[in-house]
């Protein structure tokens, strides 16, 4: 499951744009074969009073927490395309738009994960391109 924490100022985001960086992001990990319902992000609205950048208030910062429990990246190379990638990804809605943007990856072990009490079965097995298909966790 790919979890992302967008925690930003208030007003940096309108519902409309929250929905489309949530289907870039939900469609960045659609093409590599994750379940659409795996994929969950949540804004954080934080007052500038709240929300500091080397000791000052930030009026303009996004920041983004991202967890991969789904998949790992171990080899280097892999690792460097997917922060790349993801950096990509998120320009648009964040540097690209006047906004300081900085992000990290956390990884989760998977087997600390369940999803309505079912743990998810192995990756690119039958079982979660059915997961994939029906777009919801079912018993396997």
């Amino acid at each position: 499951m790919p979890l992302w924490h967008v925690y930003h100022p208030p007003g940096a985001y309108s519902p409309v744009q929250k929905k489309q960086l949530a289907d870039d992001i939900t469609e960045f990990y659609a093409r590599i074969g994750l379940p659409r319902f795996y994929v969950m992000a949540l804004f954080h609205e934080v007052e500038a009073s709240s929300f500091y950048v080397g000791g000052e208030p930030a009026q303009n910062a996004v920041r983004i927490v991202i967890e991969h429990i789904a998949r790992h990246a171990t080899d280097p190379a892999a690792r460097r395309r997917t922060r790349e990638a993801l950096a990509a990804l998120v320009a648009p809605h964040t540097t690209e738009r006047g906004l300081y943007c900085e992000f990290h990856i956390d990884e989760t072990a998977q087997d600390l994960w369940m999803m309505d009490g079912i743990a998810p079965p192995p990756a690119r097995s039958e079982a979660e391109q059915r997961w994939a298909r029906e777009n919801r966790p079912v018993p396997y």
